[in-house]
Order: C-alpha cells, then sequence, then structure tokens
C-alpha cells in the first residue's frame, strides 16, 4: 500500500480510477477546511455511477444534462458525472475554490491527453456558492437537471442552508443524488426529516452499489420535488427504471454495523486501498471519541 494513497497528514494527492481515467486529485488534510479532503462517500457514488451506465446514468440518457455539484470539495463526483456526458459545475465556498479549480483543470487536462477525441465526455467548472446566498445562487441559472453531493452534512446548522439551496436550485424534473457518511444519528436522522418534507427520498440498496466501494455507515439518496399532491415529479431517467426497487429511508437506514468486526480480515493478507481507507475512518473515530484526562 503506497503511502501516498492514504489521507495521512503527509497526504498530497489521491489517484483513482474514474469512468476507465486514472485521475489525481489534490487534497490538503492539514488545511482548517473539510472540503480540501478526499472524502469516501465521493468515491462509493462515481462507482455507483459506474455500474449504472447501462441503465439509469447512461450516457445517451446524460448527454448534456446540467448538473450542479454542492460542497464538491476536491471535485470527484462531479467528474463522475462530467465522464458520463454531464455539463457539471463544482462549487464550494470560496476557501476551497483554489484546490477545487487546479483539480478541475489539472484532471481535464489530463482527460484531454488521454483520449483527446472523447466526444461523449461532458465539462466540469468550477464555482463559487455559499448556501443560502441567493447572489451566488441566482449567478448559477437554475434550475439544474440533477444536483450531487458527498459528505455535504456534518453539523445541524448546514441543514437549513442546505435545504434551502437545493430548494434553490430545483426545478419540477430535478433528481438530487448525494452520497452521505453516517456520522452522527441525530444529525442524520434530522436531515432526514427535513428533506422529507420537501422530496421524495429514496436509499439506494447495498445491492446497487459497487460490490468494492461500498460500506455499511456510506448511504446513497435519489430525491425529487413533490408535487402538491406529495406525488414526485419523475423525469424520463426515473421513469424509464421505476422498476428498479430502491428502498424506501425507513428500512434502509441500516443501524451501522460494527466495523471492526465486519471489515476485519479473516487472514493475513494486503489490504487493498479502500479497506485501508475505510480502517482509517474508523480509526479516526476511535481516537476522536477517547478522551485524554
Amino acid at each position: 500500500m503506497d503511502a501516498d494513497r492514504l489521507n495521512s497528514p503527509q497526504t498530497s494527492a489521491v489517484l483513482f480510477e474514474v469512468m476507465g481515467y486514472q485521475l489525481q486529485f489534490c487534497q490538503d488534510p492539514n488545511s482548517k477546511h473539510l472540503g480540501t479532503t478526499v472524502w469516501d462517500a465521493s468515491m462509493v457514488l462515481v462507482k455507483y455511477l459506474k455500474n449504472c451506465r447501462k441503465g439509469r446514468f447512461s450516457p445517451s440518457k446524460l448527454k448534456g444534462k446540467r448538473v450542479i455539484e454542492l460542497g464538491a470539495g476536491c471535485g470527484v463526483a462531479g467528474f463522475g458525472m462530467a465522464m458520463l456526458g454531464c455539463d457539471v459545475v463544482s462549487t464550494d465556498q470560496v476557501e476551497v475554490l483554489p484546490l477545487l479549480m487546479r483539480n478541475v483543470e489539472r484532471n481535464t487536462s489530463r482527460i484531454m491527453q488521454m483520449n483527446p477525441d472523447a466526444d461523449s465526455i461532458g465539462s466540469i467548472t468550477a464555482a463559487e456558492l455559499s448556501w443560502g446566498n441567493d447572489d451566488h445562487i441566482r449567478a448559477l441559472d437554475p434550475p439544474f437537471d440533477y444536483i450531487i453531493g458527498t459528505d455535504v452534512v456534518y453539523a445541524e446548522h448546514l441543514l437549513e442552508p442546505l435545504l434551502h439551496t437545493m430548494l434553490a436550485l430545483s426545478g419540477p424534473k430535478t433528481t438530487i443524488l448525494i452520497g452521505y457518511e453516517i456520522r452522527s444519528t441525530n444529525v442524520h436522522e434530522q436531515m432526514i426529516q427535513l428533506w422529507k418534507k420537501h422530496f421524495e427520498v429514496k436509499t439506494v440498496p447495498k445491492s446497487k452499489m459497487d460490490i468494492k466501494y461500498r460500506h455499511p455507515s456510506i448511504q446513497l439518496y435519489i430525491m425529487m420535488l413533490k408535487t402538491p399532491e406529495g406525488i414526485p415529479n419523475l423525469d424520463p431517467v426515473t421513469e424509464n427504471n421505476a422498476a428498479e426497487k430502491i428502498d424506501d429511508e425507513a428500512d434502509a437506514t441500516e443501524k451501522v454495523e460494527d466495523e471492526a468486526h465486519n471489515e476485519a480480515p479473516q487472514e493475513s493478507r494486503t489490504l487493498s486501498d479502500w479497506e485501508a481507507r475505510r480502517y482509517g475512518a474508523m480509526a479516526a473515530r476511535l481516537l476522536r471519541d477517547i478522551k485524554i484526562s
């Protein structure tokens, strides 16, 4: 396991395969802003998109669709949609923009060098967006076909600004795709209750996720605005796949399993990149809960 593949204080970049392209995402785990780190939920979402390329997220259906990524951070999830043909605007706060813009520019150049004739690939740009800022929202020219985000909620005070922003960016046909690692059950429950007042919220079953890039504590949600009658406005992509059962949140808020029990290797072997990342996440939570007197 190469040291530069882990989110340690020395990590400056993470290599990650996105739709067949090996991309490099610069990060800064030492910064005071959480947006400068590649978080695991973004990887889970990208691999889920890859698994669905012949279904609801096929390039033929997504070509030219307008996508906005909220709390983009290093921009991993945005590249997943761009590689499927979407025109993506990856957004974050002004403090994170320099790193985000660097990743957008360098990886766009990297893709063009590897495949200069890739007509199926969309576009990706970076823009400033502070949640709840109506001037920022208007400048982005909503509504969008898709709103995406990963690990965007980690504190209670962010719930209302995020909801305001999602509603302001949405139209009747907007699909919202959120990847999220449950870190606080209290914040998680408040978030779901708030979302369900305005959106039809569905949870993607673990069976639909990539067999390697998934974890009991990481959920993917697909949402659409409710009509006044409480019926979601389904776009053609969603309607064509209505037969694909997506478990309701009430059934899919799987109690986060004991990670140590479920992930401990049964025999001595080399850990995969993903396993190493998850052990790191587990260790971080344990250290956070230890109080030294």
